[in-house]
């Protein structure tokens, strides 16, 4: 029996393309989707609002870039960071309305965190703009850093200290950095305060920027697996105030992002 001829529809057509070109990507822009399907920027940008809206795609606040989501049901599982920052970027959108100070989160890595979202270019505040995403941050120099070191558990936090220690360091120098992270552990919150000896990517940076940061992390079933900032800039002689009078709306926020990923791998 010959097959019945019948027509496709040429509006879903396009929007599997759109769909299929932004799957195979790892992050596109709507001019790059211009330039690859040949289609008008009007019509993309409503397909793209349209994917949004049914879970199927996500725009990143750092960049503009639109990315398959990682959450979907209708995706294969992905990776744990895709899953951090696609489901922290509409919580840190709000959270950039509400103080006006840039924030962003890190991941860990081998011996560095590294920015995954950050909400700067809704805040635009050029004195402490953030990221860009990729981003590679200190462990024992920023507030991002100690706000994840000072809460995994005492195996890993061994680890990483080994790799991160200097080979001329002594003694006294690994035990104020404990003493530190201690610190941070029993408030809960980190801060770039007080410095530290040992050098690395971001010490001569920190010390430079006149920047405060304050950091906590986010937890998934209790485990930290990332650490979320807000982060000003101060002028001379300004303590941490500036921040701290943040740090139940950061607290907030960072637990908001860790019960959905929760329920995303209950």
């Amino acid at each position: 029996m010959l097959k019945q001829k019948v027509k496709t529809v040429r509006a879903l057509e396009r929007g599997l393309d759109v769909l299929m070109e932004v799957q195979s990507s790892s992050g596109t822009s709507l001019n790059e989707l211009h330039q690859k399907l040949g289609l008008p920027k009007p019509t993309l940008l409503r397909m793209l609002v349209t994917l949004s809206k049914s879970g199927l795609v996500w725009q990143r606040i750092a960049d503009g870039t639109y990315h398959a989501s990682a959450v979907s049901l209708a995706r294969p599982k992905a990776d744990l960071t895709s899953e951090i920052a696609e489901i922290a970027s509409p919580f840190m959108e709000e959270l950039g309305h509400q103080v006006h100070l840039p924030s962003a989160i890190a991941v860990p890595r081998f011996d560095h965190m590294t920015i995954v979202e950050t909400n700067s270019p809704l805040v635009q505040l050029q004195a402490a703009m953030l990221g860009p995403v990729g981003t590679k941050l200190s462990y024992i120099h920023t507030a991002t850093g100690r706000a994840y070191l000072a809460h995994c558990d005492g195996d890993e936090r061994d680890t990483l200290i080994e790799r991160l220690r200097p080979a001329n360091a002594g003694g006294e120098e690994e035990q104020a950095l404990r003493h530190i992270l201690d610190e941070v552990s029993s408030r809960g919150y980190s801060l770039r305060d007080p410095a530290h000896s040992w050098f690395d990517r971001n010490k001569q940076t920190v010390l430079r920027d006149g920047r405060r940061s304050m950091a906590v992390a986010v937890r998934l079933h209790g485990k930290p697996v990332a650490s979320l900032n807000i982060t000003c800039p101060t002028r001379d002689g300004e303590g941490d105030e500036a921040v701290l009078c943040h740090l139940d709306l950061l607290r907030r926020t960072a637990a908001g992002i860790g019960r959905a990923l929760e329920r995303l791998h209950a």
